[in-house]
C-alpha cells in the first residue's frame, strides 16, 4: 500500500513539474507577443462632438461612439462604488488578477459541467483584465486570450495607478443604447450629469456592462431593477452604503428619461448640416465623429423659430392658391386588415410638427371620418406602434381651399376646378394624406407639402454671424439647401451693385437715365432688346427711381455708360461670383448665386463697406477646451488684462478691407429705403414702424423670386422658387412673394424694439430734389425728397445732362428709338392673383411692378403649420 502511494504521490509530482513547465513556456512564449501598454498612456478615446447655438442650447451631436471623457477625479465617489460592487470587489487589493476570484470561478464552473448544468459559466475577469481586454487583447474566447489577458493585467497594474485604470474603464466600457462610458450613460438613460444622479441611479449604470442589451430600462424593466437591487445590496454588503440608504434605495421606481442623440432643436436642421460640413472641411470625417469638439454656432435660436414660421407660412399659402394635387397614396380599404400598422410605417418628418398623416375612413359632405397615425411606443421596443387607435374628423371649412389643381393658363395665370362644395369632392376613403390639428380638439384641416421651395438667411452685418438659416420647407423630406447649395439667378436683386458701381464712378443718385428702348447687336448676328417688366417705357428718370421702380432698360443702359467691367469686378469683390462674365445681362442677375452669398453682400452694404464672411461657426473648441478656430479675426490686445484699475475699456482693431465706399455704401441704403417706401416693395411694407431697405428680384417668366432687406442691425434674404426652374404664375414676383416673408420675420424679430435709423457717414449731404428729374428742389414742395450726396457733390440746378439722351451706339449699330413712352405716376390694377386684391398705386415698369396689394392672401387656416 505504501508502496503504491509512492508510486501515486510521485506519478503527481512529475505531472505536476511537467504542467508546470507546459503552463510556464505557454507563459514565456505569450508574453513575448505581448502588446505594449502605451496605447493606454496615449490613450485618446473617440468623443463626442458637440454643436451648440450661440446662447449654449445643443444642437446636434456626431459621434461614433456616444462618449463625453471625464477624469476619475471629477466622478463621483459612490458611482466608483457601485462599479467596484458589481465588477471587482477586490479592485484595490489585487495585482490585476484577483486570485480567491479566480478559484472561485474554476471550482464553480467545474461543478456546472460535472453536473450537465446549462447555466452560464462565471467570469473572474477583474476591471484591470477588461480594460485588457477593451484596449488591447479583444474578445476572442480561447485559453490563450485569457492567460494574454491576465500578463497584461499584471503589466498594466505595474504602469498606472488603480484611479488610472478606474479612469480607463469608466470612459471605455459600452452601456447600451449607444452610449460609452459612465458620462454618456448619465446623459443617455437619466438626462443628467454625473453629479446629478441619484444613488438608484448610479446602481442601476454600475449594472450595465454584463448584459447592456439585456437590462434596458423601457424595455427590460423588471431584470433591470433586479440587477440595480443587487448593485444596491452588495454596496451594503462592501460597506459603501448603510442599511437604512439600501432600503430607501430598492424601494425607489426606476424612472428612465431616455435622451436621443444628437440636437432637438426645432427646425435647425439646415443649419447644423451646413455647421456639420463646415467642420468637416476643417478637419475630415475622423476628428468631426471622435474628436470630441466644442462647436459654438452662430444660431440664435428665436430667430431661427420665426424664420422657419415665417418661410413656411409663405410656401403654405403659395401652395394652397396653385390648388389640391390629391393624396399623398390611396389604398383599398378592404384590403388593410390594420391601418395604424400601415400608417405606422410611413415617415413623418419631426420638423414638420405638428403635422401627420392620416387614413380617411369615411366621407360624408360635411365631414371626413380619419385614422390618425399611430406613435410609436417606447414601451414595445423599436418600430413598434402603439395599440391604441385614435380618430379625427376633417370638417367642409378645412378642405374649401383644395379646389383641384390644373397648372398655369398660357399666360401665367393660375386654374383651378370648381369650388369644393362638399367633403367628398376632394377626399375618398382609402386616401392617405397630411393633417394639422385646429383648435377645437378631434378637429383636423387637411394640409398639403408645398412643391415649391424657398430659402431664407439671417445676418448679422457687422459681423457675418448667421443668426437663422432655413434651406427648404422640411429637412427631413428633402436635404438640400436651397441657402447654401442651390445656385440661381438673382434677377432684380443684383441692381444695387450696377448702381453702387455707378456712384463709385462719377454718378448720383440724381444723374438722370433715359427710359427708352434700346437693342444691341450681339457678335453671333442676334439682336437683345432689354425690356421693363410692364413692357412699357418711362422716358428719363433719376437713378434713385430707376432702382425704386427695378428698371431694366435703365440698368442696363447704365451699366453700358459706365462700362460692364466696373459693375463686375464689384461683384466679384463683394464675393457675390468667383467670376462673372462682363457682358450686359449680367446687370439684370443673369449670373447664378446663391441667397447666402448674395445676403452676405447685401449685409457690406448695411455695415458701411466693410468686408464680412458669412460664419455659422464662431468657435472650436478642442477636448481640451483650447481654441482652435475663430470667426472674428479681429485683434483685441488689451481684452486680456489681467485685473481692473480704472482703464477705459479695451478697443478692437478694425482691420477689416473696405470693399466699398462707405458714402456709396450710405447712398445704395438710401436708395433701397425708397424701394419699401415707394417701389417694388411697398405693399410688403405698408405701415412698418422701423426703417427698412432692401431690394426685390424676379428672373424670367417668374421662375425665381428674391427679396433682400436690411435694417441697420440684422440683414435678411428670401428666395422662394421650384427646386427644378418652372414658371410660377403670373405676379409671382419678388415683392408678392419673397417680400412678405421678409416683412413677417422681422415684424416678429423687431417687436418691441426701438426704431434706430441708418447710421449716416459724417459728411453726408442731405440736399432736397425733385424726385422725378432730380433737380435741387426746395423742401416741401411736392414730389421733393431729401437726396443723400457725397461730400463735394451737389444736384444740378437747372436739368443736366440724360444719359443715353444721344444715340448709344455698340458696334456700330445705333440704338433703336420708338416705343411708348409713359408716365409712372398713373394708376395700377393689380388683379391679385395670389389672392392680394386690387389696388391703387405706382405701376412700376421693373420687374416687380405691381399695384398696392390689399391683404386678403390665403392664409394656412386654423390648421395651419403650427
Amino acid at each position: 500500500m505504501l508502496r503504491f502511494l509512492g508510486y501515486l504521490f510521485s506519478g503527481l509530482f512529475v505531472l505536476f513539474i511537467g504542467v508546470a513547465i507546459a503552463a510556464g513556456y505557454i507563459i514565456w512564449e505569450t508574453s513575448k507577443t505581448l502588446p505594449s501598454t502605451d496605447a493606454l498612456k496615449n490613450f485618446r478615446p473617440k468623443v463626442i462632438t458637440r454643436v451648440h447655438a450661440a446662447d449654449g442650447s445643443l444642437l446636434a451631436e456626431y459621434a461614433e461612439e456616444r462618449r463625453l471623457f471625464v477624469p476619475v477625479s471629477v466622478m463621483p465617489k459612490r458611482l466608483i462604488h457601485a462599479f467596484i460592487s458589481a465588477e471587482d470587489k477586490n479592485f484595490y487589493k489585487h495585482p490585476g488578477v484577483d486570485p480567491a476570484a479566480l478559484a472561485r470561478a474554476v471550482v464553480q464552473n467545474a461543478y456546472f459541467y460535472l453536473t450537465g448544468s446549462k447555466r452560464r459559466f462565471i467570469g473572474a475577469s477583474t476591471i484591470t483584465q477588461q480594460v485588457a481586454k477593451n484596449f488591447l487583447v479583444g474578445n476572442e474566447r480561447t485559453i490563450q486570450r485569457k492567460i494574454r489577458e491576465a500578463l497584461i493585467a499584471f503589466r498594466i497594474e505595474s504602469t498606472f495607478t488603480k484611479d488610472q485604470i478606474l479612469e480607463l474603464y469608466l470612459n471605455k466600457i459600452y452601456l447600451g443604447r449607444g452610449a460609452y462610458g459612465v458620462a454618456a450613460a448619465a446623459l443617455t438613460y437619466f438626462g443628467k450629469s454625473l453629479d446629478e444622479l441619484t444613488l438608484p441611479e448610479m446602481a442601476y449604470l454600475a449594472a450595465l456592462p454584463k448584459k447592456p442589451g439585456r437590462l434596458d430600462p423601457i424595455r427590460d424593466h423588471e431584470a433591470a431593477v433586479k440587477r440595480r437591487n443587487w448593485v444596491l445590496w452588495r454596496m451594503f454588503e462592501n460597506g459603501y452604503i448603510t442599511r437604512a440608504e439600501y432600503e430607501e434605495a430598492v424601494k425607489t421606481p426606476l424612472e428612465a428619461h431616455i435622451r436621443p442623440f444628437g440636437g432637438q432643436m426645432f427646425a435647425a436642421d439646415y443649419f447644423t448640416d451646413e455647421v456639420r460640413r463646415q467642420v468637416r472641411r476643417l478637419y475630415g470625417r475622423d476628428v468631426l465623429m471622435g474628436g470630441g469638439l466644442s462647436v459654438r454656432t452662430t444660431l440664435d435660436p428665436k430667430l431661427q423659430i420665426m424664420a422657419r414660421h415665417a418661410l413656411a407660412r409663405a410656401l403654405i399659402r403659395f401652395d394652397r392658391a396653385h390648388g389640391w394635387r390629391g393624396p399623398v397614396k390611396h389604398v383599398d380599404l378592404a384590403t388593410v386588415s390594420d391601418w395604424g400598422a400601415l400608417l405606422a410605417k410611413m415617415k413623418v418628418p419631426r420638423d414638420i410638427a405638428p403635422w401627420t398623416l392620416a387614413i380617411v375612413l369615411d366621407v360624408t359632405k360635411d365631414e371626413a371620418l380619419i385614422g390618425l397615425r399611430p406613435k410609436k411606443s417606447a414601451k414595445k421596443g423599436k418600430g413598434k406602434a402603439a395599440a391604441e387607435k385614435k380618430t379625427g374628423r376633417i370638417p367642409l371649412s378645412a378642405v374649401a381651399w383644395a379646389r383641384e389643381a390644373k397648372g398655369l393658363s398660357k399666360k401665367g395665370y393660375i386654374r383651378l376646378g370648381p369650388k369644393v362644395k362638399a367633403v367628398s369632392d376632394v377626399l375618398a376613403p382609402g386616401d392617405i394624406v397630411w393633417v394639422a390639428p385646429m383648435e377645437k380638439p378631434g378637429l383636423f384641416a387637411l394640409m398639403q407639402v408645398p412643391k415649391v421651395q424657398g430659402a431664407m438667411v439671417v445676418m448679422d452685418p457687422h459681423t457675418g454671424r448667421v443668426k437663422a438659416l432655413v434651406g427648404g420647407f422640411s429637412y427631413g423630406l428633402s436635404q438640400f439647401n436651397r441657402a447654401t447649395q442651390a445656385k440661381r439667378q438673382p434677377g432684380s436683386a443684383i441692381k444695387p451693385f450696377v448702381y453702387a458701381a455707378a456712384l463709385d464712378n462719377g454718378y448720383t443718385p440724381a444723374s438722370v437715365v433715359l427710359d427708352a428702348p434700346i437693342e444691341f447687336r450681339m457678335r453671333d448676328g442676334t439682336v437683345w432688346k432689354p425690356k421693363n417688366y410692364s413692357n412699357k417705357f418711362y422716358g428719363p428718370s433719376t437713378l434713385r427711381r430707376g432702382i425704386e421702380q427695378s428698371r431694366n432698360v435703365m440698368t442696363v443702359r447704365l451699366a453700358n455708360d459706365m462700362g460692364i467691367e466696373k459693375f463686375t469686378k464689384l461683384a466679384e469683390r463683394m464675393g457675390i461670383y468667383d467670376r462673372l462674365p462682363p457682358v450686359l445681362s449680367m446687370s439684370l442677375g443673369a449670373g447664378e448665386t446663391t441667397l447666402l452669398r448674395l445676403t452676405t453682400a447685401y449685409a457690406m452694404l448695411a455695415n458701411g463697406g466693410k468686408r464680412i464672411e458669412a460664419a455659422v461657426i464662431d468657435r472650436i473648441q478642442d477636448r481640451y477646451g483650447r481654441t482652435v478656430y475663430r470667426h472674428d479675426k479681429r485683434e483685441c490686445p488689451k481684452c486680456k488684462a489681467e485685473r481692473w484699475d480704472n482703464q477705459p475699456e479695451p478697443e478692437i482693431i478694425e482691420n477689416r478691407e473696405e470693399v466699398i465706399n462707405p458714402y456709396t455704401a450710405y447712398q445704395i441704403t438710401s436708395m433701397l429705403e425708397g424701394v419699401v417706401q415707394r417701389g417694388t416693395a411697398k405693399s410688403a411694407f405698408k405701415d412698418f414702424p422701423w426703417p427698412v431697405a432692401g431690394k426685390t428680384g424676379t428672373t424670367n417668366n417668374e421662375r425665381d423670386a428674391w427679396f433682400i432687406g436690411y435694417t441697420p442691425d440684422l440683414v435678411v434674404g428670401v428666395y422662394i422658387g421650384y427646386d427644378t426652374p418652372q414658371p410660377m404664375g403670373r405676379d409671382a414676383t419678388g415683392g408678392h412673394l419673397a417680400a412678405p416673408v421678409v416683412a413677417d420675420f422681422l415684424r416678429m424679430a423687431l417687436k418691441g424694439k426701438p426704431a434706430v435709423p441708418f447710421r449716416t457717414p459724417p459728411g453726408i449731404q442731405l440736399i432736397p430734389i425733385d424726385a422725378k428729374t432730380g433737380k435741387r428742389a426746395i423742401y416741401g414742395d411736392p414730389n421733393v425728397i431729401l437726396e443723400a450726396f457725397k461730400p463735394g457733390e451737389e444736384p444740378p440746378e437747372e436739368g443736366g445732362p440724360v444719359i443715353g439722351g444721344g444715340a448709344a451706339v455698340l458696334g456700330g449699330e445705333p440704338a433703336v428709338a420708338g416705343g411708348t413712352l409713359e408716365d409712372d405716376t398713373g394708376t395700377g390694377a393689380g388683379t391679385g392673383s395670389y389672392g392680394y386684391g386690387a389696388g391703387a398705386g405706382a405701376v412700376g415698369g421693373g420687374d416687380d411692378a405691381a399695384g398696392d396689394g390689399g391683404d386678403g392672401g390665403l392664409t394656412t387656416g386654423t390648421g395651419g403649420l403650427y
